[in-house]
Parts: C-alpha cells; sequence; structure tokens
C-alpha cells in the first residue's frame, strides 16, 4: 500500500466517446501501461491513472475504493469521459455530477446510482464549464455543437469527487474526433496543471460561493447561467424530477427535502471551507413548494438567492 494520492480517469471500452478522449490523452504524454485492474488495461502518467472497462460505467459503484484495494493509491478524483443521449439527436458538449438522491433509499436507480444518496461533485463543474465555452468558442473543430451543463442524474455511487464529461447525442457524432480531442486537451491542461485553478482549493478559496441549483430541466438552464459567472463554483444541479413533491391534507411529503439534503451535504465535502448557497428556478415549483423549499434551507441554513443576488455576492466578497 504507497498511499499515493491519483486523479482516476475512467474508459468505457464499448464507447466510442470514452475511447477516444482516452486515444487523445495517450498519444499526448508517454503514458505507461501498468499491472491489470480487475483484468482490465491500465495506464499511468504522474499522478494521472487510466482504466479501461468493459461494459459501460454507470454500475461501477465503489471505483474509487476498488482502485485503492488494488493497489493502495487514493483516489482524490474520478472523471468519466463518455457518450451521451439524448432524443433530440443535437450534437453536443456536456458535463454533469452524478447520483440519484430523490429515489427510495437504497434503491438502485435504472441506470446505477443508489437511492438517498448523490457522489460528491467535482469542484472542477464551474471551472470545465467556462473553458468549454471559450475553447468551444475558438474551435471550428465543434462548430454547431450545443454546450450545456446536465443536472445530477445517474450512477456510478463513489465517495471521491467525480464527473462525467461527455460527447452527444447520436452513433453521428459519438465519435467525433474533434469534440474529443477538445475535451481532452481541457482534461489534460487541467489535471496535468500545478497552477490549476479550475480546481477547490480549502486554502486559496475558502469563502469563496458555492451554489447548488433546484428546479428546471435537465439541461440545468440555472447552472449554465450562474456557473458562467466569474467566482462562482457549482456543486449539484437538481431538476425538478428530482424534487419529488406530495400534498395530503396539507401536509407536505415526498422525497424532495432527501434529495436537497443528500445533495448539500456532498456538495460541502467536495468544497470544504465554501460560502454554500442555493438558488431556485421558481417558474418549476408551485407556490406552496417554492415555501417549503424556503423553508427548509432556513432551517439548515443555507441562503436561498437569485442569480442577481448571487452576482452581488460574489462582487461584493
Amino acid at each position: 500500500m504507497n498511499g499515493n494520492r491519483v486523479v482516476l480517469i475512467a474508459v468505457n471500452q464499448r464507447d466510442i466517446a470514452s475511447t477516444n478522449q482516452a486515444d487523445v490523452l495517450l498519444r499526448l504524454d508517454p503514458w505507461e501501461a501498468t499491472s491489470l485492474f480487475e483484468g482490465h488495461p491500465t495506464h499511468a502518467f504522474r499522478h494521472l491513472r487510466m482504466v479501461h472497462l468493459p461494459d459501460g460505467l454507470l454500475f461501477e459503484d465503489d471505483l474509487d475504493l476498488r482502485w485503492f484495494a488494488h493497489c493502495g493509491e487514493v483516489v482524490e478524483e474520478v472523471i468519466f469521459p463518455s457518450r451521451h443521449v439524448a432524443a433530440s439527436g443535437k450534437a453536443s458538449l456536456t458535463l454533469h455530477p452524478i447520483g440519484t438522491p430523490h429515489l427510495s433509499v437504497g434503491e438502485i436507480g435504472p441506470y446505477g446510482g443508489h437511492g438517498g444518496r448523490a457522489a460528491p461533485p467535482s469542484s472542477r463543474l464551474a471551472g470545465w464549464w467556462k473553458l468549454l465555452q471559450q475553447r468551444a468558442a475558438a474551435s471550428t473543430a465543434v462548430e454547431g455543437f450545443d454546450l450545456s451543463l446536465e443536472v445530477t442524474h445517474h450512477g456510478p455511487h463513489l465517495e471521491a469527487p467525480c464527473l462525467f464529461i461527455e460527447v452527444g447525442s447520436t452513433e453521428a457524432t459519438w465519435g467525433h474526433e474533434g469534440a474529443a480531442d477538445l475535451l481532452a486537451q481541457i482534461i489534460r491542461d487541467t489535471l496535468l496543471d500545478e497552477d490549476d485553478t479550475t480546481r477547490w482549493s480549502p486554502e486559496r478559496n475558502a469563502g469563496e460561493t458555492v451554489v447548488v441549483t433546484l428546479g428546471g430541466g435537465h439541461y440545468a438552464p440555472r447552472a449554465n447561467l450562474v456557473g458562467s459567472m466569474d467566482g462562482v463554483w457549482l456543486g449539484h444541479m437538481l431538476a425538478t424530477y428530482a424534487l419529488p413533491f406530495e400534498l395530503e391534507d396539507g401536509q407536505v411529503g415526498g422525497a424532495w427535502k432527501q434529495a436537497i439534503d443528500a445533495a448539500l451535504l456532498s456538495t460541502k465535502a467536495s468544497f470544504p471551507e465554501a460560502d454554500l448557497v442555493c438558488s431556485m428556478d421558481k417558474k418549476a415549483f408551485r407556490g406552496w413548494q417554492r415555501q417549503a423549499i424556503r423553508d427548509h434551507l432556513e432551517a439548515v441554513g443555507v441562503p436561498l438567492l437569485t442569480s442577481r443576488a448571487i452576482a452581488e455576492r460574489v462582487s461584493n466578497r
């Protein structure tokens, strides 16, 4: 057991969007083949590790702990290059955290994840979102691609902070080499930068604002907005469907409170010493639902702010 602290890049061998990003990374630096992990190929370069998994990523629960058991290295973060699937068929580049906090506790989701739990979000979400917008705007290779964050959804469940970085949305674009190159360059340039500012540092960033968003659709319009602001970090993003309410005889029930608490808890784990706030899409909820959310956040001591108030909070820091 060597105790090295590493970042693990988990690749799906059956997914060309995943393997294309991996191939770019392997070409750019002198990675070395290392010992098989559960029978599957691995590579190492500096503090980065890559594992090529055989059959999807969504059910690879405890991958970080399994890696530690394999070689004694502590996984500080997991990056999942992947494809994105959408009925719209639009060419897209997306980022998102993972978890199924709204499902019944102990339930295994149809696309992985453990009910009532959300893996810690990578603190790089907002930094990579800003960088993705900048580089895509400057690149003709991904002209016509939509850019978006996605809300928290699906598995696997991990203890280490993690995110998915994806090329969408159909077979026509999953293998797009320009898209893979752009995403892989973002991965490489930040993970290998000793002065990387896309990752939270409690010493450097203590007191800065981290936002958990509540409500809206799957493509996280509120998070897209606030995550583009200078000085703002992003934690979990919960869509309206991930905040299920029930109202019976005037009593508010449902798993909405469970989902919020799980999102706040794991976001705090990724951002120690943060100024944690929430932002709500008011149009996504009925009046009684909005009031229930306000009351609960007040009870747990987390401010609920508009996007304008967030911008003012950051500028006045």
